[in-house]
C-alpha cells in the first residue's frame, strides 16, 4: 500500500521534494535517526546545538530532514521552523518513562500550531531495542493520541539497530502525498 502512494506521488510531482521535522526532547534519538537514513549505520552523537539539516534519498521522494535540537532552550525555537513543513517525526525515548509527561505537553503544543495544523505527524517510539521501552498501546495511552483529531500514527523503531523505520516513514509519505 505504501509503495502504491509513492508512485503515484512520484508520478505526480517526479523526485519531489518534501521538507519534514524531527521534533522531540533532547536524548531521544534524532540525530542516530537522521544518520542513520543518511549514511545506513550508527554513528556516535553529541547533543545536538541547533539543528541539522540533511536530504535524504527514500523511495523517490528526497526528504529534507530538519533535525532540531531537543533541549528547552532549542525547543522554544522550534516554531520558527514550522512554517512550509510538509511532515513532522516526533521522536520519543521510549525507555523515558520520568520525562513521558514532558514529551506530551511538547507534542501537544505542536499540535496547536496553525503552521502544521494539516501537517501529519509521525510519532517514533525509538530505542525499542532496550529493556523497559514502552509499547506502542502504553505510548498512545501516554500521550493521549485517542484525543487528539489528527492525522496522527505511533510507530516503535530502533533507530540505532534500523529496525521498523521504512514501514514508518511509509505511512508519513503516503500521508503527505494524501
Amino acid at each position: 500500500m505504501g509503495s502504491f502512494f509513492s508512485r503515484i506521488f512520484s508520478r505526480i510531482f517526479g523526485k519531489g521534494e518534501v521538507r519534514i521535522l524531527i521534533l522531540g526532547l533532547e536524548n531521544a534519538g534524532k540525530t542516530t535517526f537522521l544518520y542513520q537514513l543518511q549514511f545506513h549505520q550508527t554513528i556516535d552523537t553529541i547533543p545536538t546545538i541547533g539543528f541539522n539539516v540533511e536530504s535524504v534519498q527514500f523511495k523517490n521522494i528526497i526528504l529534507q530532514m530538519w533535525d532540531l535540537g531537543g533541549q528547552k532552550s532549542f525547543r522554544e525555537q522550534w516554531k520558527c521552523y514550522y512554517p512550509n513543513t510538509q511532515g513532522v517525526i516526533y521522536m520519543l525515548d521510549s525507555t523515558d518513562w520520568a520525562r513521558a509527561d514532558l514529551a506530551r505537553q511538547e507534542l501537544f503544543e505542536l499540535i496547536h500550531e496553525d503552521d502544521l495544523k494539516n501537517t501529519p505527524i509521525l510519532v517514533l517510539a525509538n530505542k525499542q531495542d532496550l529493556p523497559g521501552a514502552m509499547s506502542t498501546r502504553e505510548v498512545e495511552n501516554i500521550l493521549q493520541i485517542n484525543t487528539l483529531q489528527r492525522k496522527i500514527f505511533v510507530a516503535r523503531i530502533s533507530a540505532k539497530m534500523n529496525t521498523d523505520v521504512e514501514s514508518a516513514l511509509n505511512w508519513l509519505i503516503d500521508n503527505i502525498s494524501n
